[in-house]
C-alpha cells in the first residue's frame, strides 16, 4: 500500500524541481535539498537484516518499520521508502523539512542496535544569472553578476575557461558579485552563482573601443561591450559619405568647367565663320596703287622766250 501510495504521488506531478541524493549511511552527514524538489536520502544498505527501525525529525519520530514493512509513516503523501536499497524518498520538499532526523536501528529483541543523525538543509536554488556590464572611460570594465532566487549564493569568476585571479582586477566586492576588470583586459568573462543545490553561470565578452555611426544617426565612440558594435551601421561600398555641402560643390565646379568649354567652341566656331566670309567675299576697299606700272606722266613744256 505504502509502495502503492508513493508511487501515486510520482505519477501525480508532486515531485518537481530539482532533484538531490543524500548518503545518510554516515553519522553527522550533511543533506541538501531543493524548494520544490526531491531528495533521496539513503539510510542504509538493506533494511532485510534489520528486524526494526524507527526514523525521528526532531524527536519526533515519522516512519516506522519493521519486519521489512512500513507500519506507518506520517509524511506518506510525499514521501517513499524504497525497502530493497534502504532509501528514503521526500518529495515536494518545503522549508520544514529543514531539521535533525535521527535513525534507530533495534534487534530483534527489542534492544537498540545503532542511532545515526543528520542534517537536512532545504534551499531555494539559483533560477537564473544576469550580468550588467559598464565600461569605463580607459577600458575597465565594471561587471555585476545578479542572481534569482537562491539560498545563501556563492559567485566565482572566470576569463577565458580561467579562474580570474586579482592580477586581472582593479577591485571586487566582497560578496564577489561586482568586479572591476582592468583596462585592456579582453575575452569571453564567466560568472557563476551556485549553492549546495543549484548552479548557474552566464557570460559576457569584454570591452573594446568603439567608433561608428549608430542606426539612428548619432555617432558612437568610446568603450563598448564586444556585443555593441551591433549597433552601428554596416560599412557601405562608398566609406566616405557624400554631405550636402559636397554635393554643391561638385555642381558649382562641373557647371563652371561646363561654361568654359562653352565659351572656347563659341569662339572658335565665330572666329572660323569669320575667317570663311571674308574669303569669300574679297576686301571691301580696293587696293591703293602706289607705282602702277602703265601710268602715263604728263609734262607741260613753256616755250623759252629770247629777252
Amino acid at each position: 500500500m505504502e509502495a502503492v501510495l508513493g508511487l501515486m504521488v510520482i505519477l501525480l506531478g508532486v515531485s518537481h524541481g530539482v532533484e538531490t541524493h543524500c548518503d545518510g549511511r554516515q553519522d553527522g552527514a550533511q543533506c541538501y535539498g531543493a524548494l520544490g524538489g526531491t531528495v533521496d536520502i539513503q539510510l542504509m544498505d538493506s533494511t532485510s537484516e534489520i528486524p526494526r527501525y524507527h526514523l525521528l525529525k526532531n524527536s519526533l519520530k515519522i516512519l516506522f518499520v519493521r519486519n521489512n514493512k512500513v507500519i506507518y509513516n506520517t509524511i506518506a503523501h510525499r514521501s517513499l521508502v524504497f525497502l530493497s536499497n534502504g532509501t528514503f524518498r521526500i518529495n515536494n520538499l518545503s522549508i520544514t523539512d529543514s531539521g535533525d532526523y535521527t535513525l534507530k536501528s533495534f534487534d530483534s529483541d527489542g534492544t537498540t542496535s545503532s542511532v545515526r543523525t543528520l542534517q537536512l538543509f532545504i534551499q531555494a536554488p539559483v533560477s537564473s544569472v544576469l550580468l550588467v556590464s559598464e565600461c569605463l572611460s580607459q577600458g575597465e570594465m565594471r561587471v555585476s553578476c545578479l542572481s534569482e532566487g537562491g539560498d545563501s549564493p556563492q559567485y566565482s569568476w572566470a576569463l577565458d575557461g580561467r579562474t580570474l585571479t586579482d592580477a586581472k582586477l582593479l577591485s571586487r566586492k566582497i560578496k564577489n558579485n561586482i568586479i572591476i576588470l582592468k583596462q585592456h583586459i579582453s575575452g569571453r568573462l564567466v560568472c557563476s552563482v551556485r549553492n549546495n543545490i543549484s548552479d548557474v553561470s552566464e557570460e559576457q565578452k569584454t570591452c573594446r573601443f568603439i567608433n561608428c555611426t549608430s542606426i539612428n544617426g548619432t555617432e558612437i565612440l568610446g568603450w563598448m561591450p564586444v556585443n555593441s558594435n551591433s549597433l552601428c551601421i554596416e560599412p557601405t561600398t562608398e566609406p566616405t559619405p557624400v554631405t550636402p555641402t559636397a554635393v554643391g560643390t561638385f555642381w558649382f565646379i562641373f557647371g563652371l568647367k561646363a561654361a568654359v568649354v562653352i565659351l572656347s567652341l563659341s569662339g572658335i566656331w565665330i572666329w572660323f565663320t569669320w575667317k570663311k566670309k571674308t574669303i569669300l567675299e574679297g576686301p571691301a576697299v580696293p587696293e591703293k596703287v602706289e607705282s602702277p606700272d602703265n601710268s602715263v606722266f604728263m609734262i607741260e613744256m613753256s616755250p623759252c622766250s629770247n629777252t
